[in-house]
């Protein structure tokens, strides 16, 4: 039960910060440039929030 409650709880986190990410290129004064850091700081974000929650177990 734990491990799908934190699927679930990391899927609604991931599709909320894509979705923030995404809408900033809907914009027609932002350009790829200006957005590439976000994308770099949301991929590091998602990547580092899988880790914490399914590999980093020490007891």
């Amino acid at each position: 039960m734990s491990k799908f409650t934190t699927l679930i709880g990391c899927g609604v986190a991931i599709a909320f910060l894509l979705g923030l990410a995404t809408t900033l290129t809907r914009s027609p004064m932002i350009g790829f440039k200006d957005v590439l850091p976000v994308y770099i700081l949301m991929g590091l974000v998602i990547v580092m929030m899988l880790y914490e929650a399914f590999f980093d177990k020490k007891n």
